[in-house]
């Protein structure tokens, strides 16, 4: 939502194609096969076929932010799923637990699947080139494509039973 408001009242602007104008901090564009040479990185995916992952990338957006923008605020409702391409990113979860992170890294994806607020507040510490998927989009995806909505189901329960084993250690 923080990300849509900057939108919004117009400190990240987009021209009537959809894409983010103004200062670019990294050179070239990102192709279709590089976004889903990054898609394939992220561990939520792990279960997806290369089709599925090529789905997936063609709902992708590349955006660029400067440093110091919040991208997601906690407590706020979430809309968009963020795979870090180039840069680095705080993550606050409290004023004592903080995260840092990196390329091939990614926040967003509780919101993405739930729509329920988000869990920590995550604020670029550098220009950052990002990979969004809005859950509207991932919504629309899912729906076509039972075979990828079976895959992340798949991959949701091994990351559940391998954080319940963590607990009973």
């Amino acid at each position: 939502m923080e990300l849509i408001s900057r939108i919004l009242d117009g400190s990240i602007a987009y021209n009537d194609r959809g894409e983010p104008v103004g200062r670019s901090f990294f050179g070239g564009r990102v192709s279709q096969d590089d976004r889903v040479d990054r898609l394939e990185e992220v561990s939520l995916l792990a279960g997806c076929s290369r089709k599925q992952l090529r789905a997936i990338a063609k709902i992708t957006e590349v955006i660029e932010v400067p440093a110091g923008t919040v991208l997601a605020r906690l407590g706020n409702a979430g809309e968009e799923f963020f795979v870090i391409l180039d840069g680095t990113a705080r993550v606050d979860i409290s004023h004592r637990k903080r995260a840092r992170l990196g390329p091939g890294q990614y926040f967003g994806e509780m919101s993405l699947l739930d729509g329920g607020p988000r869990s920590a507040t995550v604020v670029a510490e550098t220009p950052l080139r990002l990979l969004v998927i809005k859950r509207r989009d991932f919504s629309t995806l899912l729906r076509e494509a039972t075979d990828l909505t079976q895959n992340l189901l798949i991959t949701l329960s091994h990351r559940v039973r391998h954080a319940e084993a963590g607990m009973n250690d």
